[in-house]
């Protein structure tokens, strides 16, 4: 996100708090159960994240909070609070 308006870091961090929430209660959840529970049940529709968006977001902002590791079957990232 360009600019430092205070709007956008409030928006930067209730997202960030909303992801950190879902991954909190359900561990090893994949990138998709992230955005269908922002989208569908939060109902943030403008969050802009997608599935592929959410692997680049958690690296970028929640290094320290969430850890992945990776599904031997699908390939996919689980997401985990991390230890």
């Amino acid at each position: 996100m360009n600019g430092k308006g205070s709007q956008k870091a409030a928006r930067l961090e209730r997202l960030k708090d909303e992801i950190l929430a879902y991954v909190e209660t359900n561990p090893n959840c994949t990138a998709a159960d992230i955005v269908d529970y922002l989208a569908n049940v939060r109902r943030m529709r403008n969050h802009g994240l997608t599935a592929r968006k959410v692997g680049y977001f958690i690296p970028r902002y929640l290094k320290e909070a969430v850890a992945f590791t990776m599904d031997a079957t699908t390939g996919k990232r689980l997401y985990r609070v991390a230890a």
